[in-house]
Order: structure tokens, then C-alpha cells, then sequence
């Protein structure tokens, strides 16, 4: 059973769905479903179109560079049926799947942890600037170190205006 990829969006195609487009130089084209084939049609970039995987991959969602996605690459040599080599195959099988796992939870907490860091930032800022709403005004009096130094700016009046009657 031969399981492709979809052209646009890179999902798996499974024997018996999708669509086939072939173009007039022979170049086969594999959709996984109608949604990627008329995209294709539209000659939409799938790097820009946000829910394919070449876009999420760009833009650094998905992770793009591990050691894991070498045992998935497509290889066209057939081999010789070994009772050994299969099951020694599946068992690697489940180890790569585990540790393709594992490192794909460490990929997306990194992501999330910049977005962390700055919603603290964000609401550490807030906080400073409403501090009167959450402290009360005594212990605000009381605190020095949760004011802003006062600085003194002197004035000086050029007129003097005393009690002039107002014009109509």
C-alpha cells in the first residue's frame, strides 16, 4: 500500500481518495482533497495559504529541521522481504514515533514561551501604571519606593495680573 503526499497542503493520501491532475509535460500532481486541487487551480502559493504545512513549516510553527523526518523520506529501490529487518523496522518504528513526539511537545513549548515572557512583560508594565488601583492610598503614602521622584520646576510670571475689571 503506497500512501502519498498531497502537493499543496502535504498530507497523506491515501489509496482510492483524492484527486490525480496530470499537466502536459507528464508532472503528476496528488490532492488529498478538493479543497487543495482548487487552490492549485487558483495558482495559490501553498507557502502563503496559512493552514498548509509548507507555511506553517516557514513561518516556524513546525518544527523543520530533526533527524527523525529522514526515515520518512520516499524511497523508490524495492528490497528484498527479510523476516528480521521487518520486525526490527517496526520496533524502530515506535521509538521514532515516541521521540518524534517527544520533540515536537519541546519545539511548541519553546514557541510558547516567548509569548510567556512578553505577557509578563506586559503585565508587570500595566501593573506599575495602576498600582493606586490595586494598593490602598495609605500604604501608597507610606511606601517611597512605589512613587516616581517628584522634580521641582519653578515658574516665573512675566505679568502680574491683579483685580482688573473684565471688558464686555
Amino acid at each position: 500500500m503506497r500512501l502519498e503526499k498531497c502537493w499543496f497542503c502535504s498530507s497523506t493520501v491515501y489509496p482510492g481518495h483524492g484527486i490525480q491532475f496530470v499537466r502536459n509535460d507528464a508532472k503528476i500532481f496528488r490532492f488529498c482533497r478538493s479543497k487543495c486541487h482548487k487552490n492549485f487551480k487558483m495558482k495559490r502559493n501553498p507557502r502563503k495559504v496559512k493552514w498548509t504545512k509548507a507555511y506553517r513549516r516557514l513561518h516556524g510553527k513546525d518544527m523543520t529541521q530533526d533527524s527523525t523526518f529522514e526515515f520518512e523520506r520516499k524511497r523508490n529501490r524495492p528490497e528484498r522481504y527479510d523476516r528480521n529487518v521487518a520486525e526490527n523496522t517496526l520496533k524502530a518504528i515506535k521509538k521514532i514515533d515516541k521521540i518524534r513526539s517527544e520533540r515536537a511537545s519541546d519545539h511548541i513549548k519553546n514557541r510558547l514561551k516567548t509569548g510567556k515572557i512578553q505577557r509578563q512583560k506586559e503585565a508587570r508594565k500595566q501593573l506599575e501604571q495602576d498600582i493606586h488601583l490595586v494598593k490602598a492610598p495609605l500604604a501608597l503614602a507610606q511606601d517611597s519606593s512605589l512613587h516616581l521622584p517628584k522634580i521641582k520646576v519653578s515658574v516665573s510670571q512675566t505679568q502680574k495680573e491683579e483685580n482688573q475689571p473684565m471688558e464686555e
